[in-house]
């Protein structure tokens, strides 16, 4: 898999996770990946890690001036950017709506939503410009099934959806290709903090029913190359055996 070689990949929550994982892999793949985080020194720990092929650019992603002035940065870097990973979101806080905080709510809902309108807001144009380029947005089975306690989780994840969907619409004629990815459980930090809300069944399930991070990281890598051109428009879900083939994990 050598479709990534010398591309340039925006990655925002690169700081664990999913995120740090396709940041390890799509380097090794010779691409050059910006890490895109809130939090400052885990980045740049990564980047030191991966090497010159990386750069660490401190970012919230519900700030739409600091996601541009990223994107801005990573062309500046790498002269150009051919895939934007939306993946930073958050879980917390886990509450019943009526127990609720409305400012806490909201702002699970600036990063979860607003965070995918900015990466795309953002890149889209550049991309557009230099005849093409690859935006996915990590989903999740939230996005399609209510669960209690996840209202905050559910409505962002759901409206990501349907941006996505939308920037299909918009986007496939400017040589934009736009997809999902619903990775299903994944052994992350975030987890652990369902695990310690002790609230609906995902937090009753045990560690070993997770997989892997590096098995979204590579299913991702995939989604970048031709072989996904079939799914493009569609949010692919890793739960599907057939999807797991293809990708290598069977």
């Amino acid at each position: 898999m050598d479709h990534l070689a010398g591309k340039t990949l925006m990655i925002t929550g690169a700081s664990r996770g999913i995120g740090a994982a396709t940041a390890r892999l799509f380097v090794e793949m010779g691409a050059n990946v910006a890490l895109i985080a809130r939090s400052e020194d885990a980045i740049a720990d990564l980047a030191g890690e991966l090497g010159p092929k990386s750069i660490a650019i401190p970012c919230d992603v519900s700030r739409y001036w600091e996601v541009s002035k990223a994107v801005d940065a990573t062309v500046e870097t790498f002269g150009s950017i051919d895939v934007l990973i939306n993946n930073a979101g958050v879980i917390e806080p886990i509450s019943h709506l009526i127990d609720s905080d409305p400012e806490d709510w909201s702002h699970a809902i600036d990063i979860n939503l607003k965070g995918v309108y900015n990466g795309m807001r953002a890149a889209m144009p550049i991309m557009a410009d230099n005849g093409g380029g690859t935006i996915i947005t990590v989903s999740s089975g939230a996005a399609h099934s209510p669960i209690e306690a996840w209202s905050h989780y559910c409505a962002s994840k759901a409206g990501a959806a349907m941006l996505t969907a939308c920037a299909d619409k918009e986007g496939r004629e400017l040589g934009l290709r736009m997809m999902g990815l619903s990775p299903g459980t994944v052994a992350t930090q975030m987890q652990r903090e369902i695990k310690s809300s002790g609230i609906n069944p995902v937090s009753k399930l045990e560690w070993s029913d997770h997989i892997p991070p590096e098995w979204p990281a590579k299913a991702l890598a995939w989604m970048c190359s031709d072989d996904a051109n079939a799914w493009v428009g569609q949010e692919i879900s890793l739960r599907d055996e057939t999807i797991r083939k293809k990708v290598g994990l069977i």
